[in-house]
């Protein structure tokens, strides 16, 4: 019996995610591509398909569970006509066993009856989420050597990150079927290991290989000097050379242009450690696990400011809202939990300043409702807001301040060249904002069609991370519910965000008569370190012009 087990595919950027639903129950069979469970990020939520056929054993996590890139999530039983060696041939349990003979005859195994099961694992290339092909950096074991479940087996990277593949099961590593700077796909075979069983694993932990992973406990893996959490703050005879900064006095800067590996990443922001000080020893200055460890014993902070408390920590009094009457409490989604956490954040970071005005859309709804025919020709719906978002992306172009973003220094910004929009989606989950890419260079019935496409996405649960990355700039409509204007947070690190109410009509001073107009209420927020008061008007007065008369998106 194979068992081919299933990993959490990469995330775009994300570090961890929640497991909302088990969609399968164990021992019923799975298909190829078949969804088994669904993850929900801060952004989006995805199912995760099976990479094999077979039969689900089991899942390793239960729902509720926070889960990182690249751990196993359950185990498939898989036919073994199904299984396929390196050259993508079929291979047989026995063809295995004899591949490995001389590989099993190395290892050191007193009790092979009780410890070792006859279970042969292949260790693969979890599901990257791109067709693009990962290059070995590192393999990390050794034929003979004893792994746990999670431990790192080998490293690989792409143009773009590098991602650690773990053991799926606790074993002994049989054969390497990838070495260093091979170009591996989803799907291809890396380390072969022989399953140990759950007894042995909870018996004997001798032996083991100490290999890079993430940290379950910092205080037990935090290096090869036995330190401790106590010792980072007591130890008295140490000698300071450097300083290890509390995360949370907003020290820790984990760059992008840091090379090391997600494993070695997420131990160093447990510890607070800022990997841009630490001197990488590996291929190309990569930052190992083993250079994290040495800084970490050498530069313990012996006098450790106390950390600032955020509002969130502040003590607060509980109210006993059951007194009053019948109550409920309802867990709020992990999408609601990190928007309220996030807009909190802009809010309080943010120096916000909010410009109000209203946009002559009279003609412009004339103009869309003598579409309407063609709409349904075209099976599409023409809303004021495909006409919105390309006045706003006309307007982004004419005035490039709305489109940077500042870093965090607040010494520098970054200018974009492209021109994404983002349209916050109220959904059962939560708020989401799937972006609209390169918005200048298309048209309205393009648009038209992409807005219903990413809307519907977000309404099912179906958008991916990529859906939700990259936006320049946000819009919030709330034409369909009403209202006149509001104060919408900026989506950092964004800058500015375009708050849409109710169009109603009113009577208008031409400066003749009144007349009756459409007047739409538009609200911008903006960041005012980046953007002052005189380029928000020059930033409304564009997107009001274009809407007053739509000729003028050919003018700009």
């Amino acid at each position: 019996m194979t068992i081919e087990v299933i990993l959490v595919p990469d995330l775009g950027g994300v570090d961890s995610v929640e497991v909302i639903e088990l969609s399968i129950s164990p021992g019923n069979r799975v298909e190829l591509d078949e969804s088994i469970l669904v993850l929900e990020s801060d952004k989006a939520s995805m199912d995760v398909p099976s990479t094999a056929e077979g039969v689900l054993s089991r899942y390793l996590v239960k729902e509720g569970d926070s889960v990182n890139v690249g751990l196993p999530i359950a185990e498939i039983e898989i036919d073994s006509a199904k299984v396929t060696s390196i050259s993508k041939e079929p291979v047989s349990i026995n063809d295995v066993q004899s591949n490995t003979k001389n590989a099993q005859n190395e290892v050191n195994t007193d009790s092979n009856n009780n410890d070792v099961s006859d279970e042969m694992v292949i260790a693969s290339v979890p599901d990257t989420g791109s067709s693009e092909a990962l290059e070995v950096l590192e393999v990390l074991v050794s034929v003979g050597d004893k792994v746990y479940e999670g431990d790192t087996l080998v490293t690989l990277e792409s143009d773009k990150a590098s991602m650690d593949v773990p053991a799926r099961v606790s074993g002994i590593v049989t054969e390497i079927l990838a070495v260093e700077s091979d170009k591996l796909s989803t799907g291809d075979p890396i380390v072969r290991l022989k399953r140990i069983t759950e007894d042995a694993v909870a018996g004997d932990s001798s032996g083991m290989v100490d290999l890079v992973r993430p940290l379950s406990d910092p205080k037990k893996e935090l290096g090869t000097d036995s330190y401790t959490n106590e010792n980072l703050t007591s130890a008295k005879d140490a000698k300071i050379e450097a300083t290890i900064l509390p995360i949370s006095q907003g020290h820790l800067s984990i760059s992008s242009d840091v090379y090391a590996g997600p494993s070695v990443r997420l131990a160093a922001r447990e510890l607070g450690v800022d990997l841009t000080i630490v001197n990488g020893s590996g291929p190309r200055g990569r930052i190992t696990r083993e250079d994290l460890n040495r800084f970490v014993a050498k530069n313990i902070n012996i006098s450790r400011a106390p950390p600032s408390v955020s509002d969130d920590m502040l003590p607060q009094s509980e109210i006993d809202f059951e007194s009053f009457g019948a109550v409920e409490r309802i867990r709020m989604s992990k999408v609601e939990v990190l928007t309220a956490r996030n807009m909190k954040q802009s809010w309080s970071t943010i120096p916000h300043v909010t410009h109000f005005d209203d946009a002559d859309i009279t003609e412009l709804e004339s103009f869309r409702k003598s579409l309407s025919d063609e709409a349904i020709a075209r099976a599409t719906k023409l809303t004021p807001l495909a006409f919105i978002i390309k006045s706003v992306a006309i307007a982004l172009r004419a005035n490039s301040k709305f489109n940077r973003s500042l870093l965090l220094n607040s010494r520098e910004y970054l200018q974009r060249s492209f021109i994404n929009i983002g349209i916050a989606v109220d959904t059962q989950r939560g708020l989401v904002v799937p972006v609209v890419r390169d918005v200048d260079k298309k048209g309205i019935w393009e648009l038209a069609d992409e807005v219903l496409m990413v809307a519907e996405k977000a309404r099912q649960g179906k958008l991916s991370v990529m859906d939700m990355q990259g936006g320049c700039f946000t819009i919030s409509s709330l034409g369909a519910l009403g209202g006149s204007y509001f104060t919408p947070i900026v989506n950092s690190p964004e800058v500015a965000i375009l708050g849409v109410s109710k169009a109603t009509m009113k009577p208008h001073w031409n400066g003749v008569e009144f007349l009756p107009r459409l007047l739409l209420p538009l609200s911008l927020s903006y960041d005012h370190r980046i953007v002052n008061g005189a380029d928000a008007g020059r930033f409304m007065g564009d997107i009001t012009r274009i809407l007053f008369d739509i000729r003028q998106l050919a003018m700009f």
